[in-house]
């Protein structure tokens, strides 16, 4: 058995863990990366880039079979599964290869393998031990399940399985209405499936603004996208037709070519050590403070092995913060609130800060408008619908103040949220907003005029 000495041993390559060595490395670091399949982990190879790429090619095949409407004759052929699945995977592998290069030029060792905590120094991976006097724990997360509801990879299946398949399926069936069943119902409808969610919470996208949640359910009622909300899942079985057969609670079934399990993901940390180590858990997760520190004194631990938002900026953010704290430069929390978050479907959904209900929850009375994208110039070019809704936090006299809340809902809105996050975490108000200048004709527009309506100026726009 070897023992090779580090500054920072790392358990995991994904975002959170790649993040933190280059971060580290950086600093001065010797750094130790270990990760058991390819760096880059969930996001580039399961999650955010994939899924992405997907969304494209169905937003390309909604453009083509659409064209006539801005005077574009085309031909709508179909999709070429095996033709987007090697688009996919190129990008993929184009994103991996240049994420290699440059972790190998910080002079980082990527060890390959399992890799499983031995001590509070160190990581042991088959007869090699990796020791440093600072561990991080980054091993992500995979698909959850129901209790007694297998999956098969066939006709039951995770999110994993439908970014291969080899098909597009004639119906399908998915078991949770949040970010993940969401992209994949938009992806699949595009390419010419019946889709319905079923989602046990009273709303689509249960973590997003209520308003945000009833415009998107609008526009896909209006594509032909189904949705049982409310419904919790009892049963599936297969179908007669080959299928499979979704029992509801109070009997009402569905049947489909498949069902796509997408009830959320849920930390890898079984059988890797941790508890043995003395880092406290619970429910899976890592418990860390507010720098990400664990129980243990040694060992921190970022992106989804932990309780925050399972986003890859989010891992991004936490593995920089460690970096620098072990590295003795100041830090401080992530604002969790302050993160932006983006569901890339058809209309998109972003947001950044709170929601309504958190607001009221919290004891914050707000002012509010919500901005149509009606009547913004580039919205109706690019025949999207949506809105833009703006919270403020209400002054005694009633004026609106810092802005706590900025919730999007149209076709490409995510590129718009850096501005709101911008917005949101410098304390901003909608006077001060009100006095830039937005870009014409651009969806920015939109933020812009809300801003406008809520500092009591409003231009194309009457709350």
């Amino acid at each position: 058995m070897g023992e090779v000495s580090y500054d920072i041993v790392i358990l995991g390559g994904g975002s959170g863990g790649y993040a933190c060595a280059l971060r580290a490395a950086e600093l001065g670091k010797r750094v130790a990366l270990i990760e058991k399949d390819k760096v880059g982990g969930t996001c580039l190879h399961r999650g955010c880039i994939p899924t992405k790429a997907l969304l494209h090619a169905a937003e390309v095949a909604d453009h083509s079979r659409d064209s006539a409407a801005v005077g574009v004759r085309t031909t709508f052929e179909g999709i070429d599964v095996p033709a987007v699945q090697k688009y996919k995977n190129g990008v993929v592998d184009r994103l991996y290869k240049g994420l290699q290069s440059t972790i190998l030029s910080r002079k980082i060792d990527i060890v390959t393998g399992d890799g499983r905590l031995s001590s509070a120094t160190s990581v042991q991976v088959g007869d090699d031990v990796y020791t440093a006097p600072q561990i991080v724990l980054a091993t992500g997360s995979v698909p959850r399940s129901l209790p007694g509801l297998e999956l098969d990879g066939s006709r039951v299946i995770s999110s994993d399985d439908a970014l291969e398949l080899d098909r597009v399926p004639a119906s399908a069936i998915i078991l949770g209405g949040g970010v993940i069943g969401v992209e994949f119902a938009s992806v699949w409808r595009s390419f010419g499936a019946d889709v319905t969610i079923v989602e046990m919470l009273p709303q689509l996208l249960p973590l997003e603004d209520e308003a945000s949640a009833k415009v998107l359910q609008r526009a896909f009622r209006r594509r032909g996208i189904g949705y049982e909300l409310g419904a919790r899942f009892e049963s599936v079985a297969p179908s007669a037709e080959g299928g499979v057969t979704v029992t509801l609670a109070g009997g009402k079934t569905l049947s489909a070519e498949l069902l796509l399990v997408a009830v959320g993901r849920g930390p890898v940390s079984d059988g890797l050590g941790y508890e043995e180590a003395g880092v406290e858990m619970e429910r899976g997760f890592v418990k860390v403070d507010s720098l990400c520190r664990t129980s243990v004194p040694s060992i921190s631990a970022v992106g989804d092995l932990i309780n925050t938002p399972q986003l890859a900026h989010v891992g991004f953010a936490e593995g920089i913060l460690v970096a620098e704290r072990i590295a003795g430069l100041p830090v401080v929390p992530v604002d969790y609130d302050g993160v932006p978050r983006i569901t890339y479907c058809d209309p998109e959904v972003a947001a950044v800060g709170l929601t309504a209900a958190q607001a009221a929850e919290r004891g914050i009375e707000t002012v509010e408008v919500n901005y149509p994208l009606g009547g913004n110039g580039k919205s109706v070019i690019l025949q999207t619908q949506g809105s833009a809704k703006v919270l403020a936090a209400r002054e005694p006299d009633g004026s609106p103040g810092r802005v706590v809340g900025v919730h999007l809902v149209g076709s490409r809105v995510g590129e718009l949220i850096a501005e709101a996050q911008l917005i949101y975490n410098w304390d901003a108000e909608p006077s001060d907003v009100a006095q830039l200048i937005h870009p014409h004709p651009t969806q920015s527009e939109i933020i812009g005029e809300a801003h406008l309506a809520l500092a009591g100026k409003p231009l194309h726009f009457h709350a």
